[in-house]
């Protein structure tokens, strides 16, 4: 049985700010938020839409997370 890979296959997943949402489990309006200021990850626009490069989210999540329990990313 042959297997066929697709040119696409290796490209990286991209999220939308719905998807995003979903996944942190925070509304839309936050994302935007987010973006506004900019504290939440780095986005990507593709045909005037915000798209999340999955390694972008990963990263920024490594970000966040407490230096030690009860401490912020900067361990304040």
């Amino acid at each position: 049985m042959e297997t066929t890979t697709s040119p696409l296959s290796g490209l990286e997943p991209l999220l939308s700010i719905e998807e995003l949402a979903e996944y942190l489990h925070v509304p839309v309006t936050t994302i935007r938020d987010w973006r506004t200021d900019g504290k939440g990850p780095c986005a990507i626009k593709v045909g005037g839409r915000v798209r999340f490069a999955t390694s972008d989210v990963l990263a920024w999540l490594h970000q966040q997370r407490e230096a030690e329990p009860g401490h912020g990313p900067s361990g304040g």
